[in-house]
């Protein structure tokens, strides 16, 4: 799969996005090392702390379907900004693959790639405590 397949169904999540606080779609694919691709969408929720984003939503999935071996993942938002993973989404990535690579994309269609320890680059894992 392209980089720019990728980044499509992520904007397609994108649309299901449930946003009425924020007003702010955001959509993610991500892409297993067995090729498999989950999908997620945030969902916002007036408990603000029960809300959820895209990424973790397509990693729950993923995991969910006995799938661990993350590849890489696309994160689309409706801005003139790239979009990029929050610092939950960051170490939740973290867990599963510290190398995987991290497409950030725009409202126009640009994007940028970052490896998941650049982005994160001292992480919290098992045997650390």
């Amino acid at each position: 799969m392209t980089d720019r397949e990728l980044l499509n169904l992520a904007k397609e999540a994108s649309e299901k996005a449930y946003a009425p606080y924020s007003r702010f779609k955001v959509g993610a694919a991500l892409e297993c090392m067995s090729g498999r691709i989950f999908t997620g969408c945030n969902v916002e929720n007036a408990a603000l702390g029960s809300t959820m984003c895209a990424e973790r939503v397509a990693i729950y999935k993923a995991i969910a379907e006995g799938e661990k071996d993350f590849y890489r993942i696309a994160i689309y938002g409706e801005s003139k900004d790239y979009c990029m993973p929050c610092g939950a989404c960051r170490q939740v990535m973290s867990e599963f693959s510290e190398d995987m690579e991290v497409l950030c994309a725009r409202a126009t269609g640009g994007y940028v790639s970052y490896r998941l320890n650049q982005l994160l680059p001292h992480t919290f894992k098992l045997g650390d405590f």
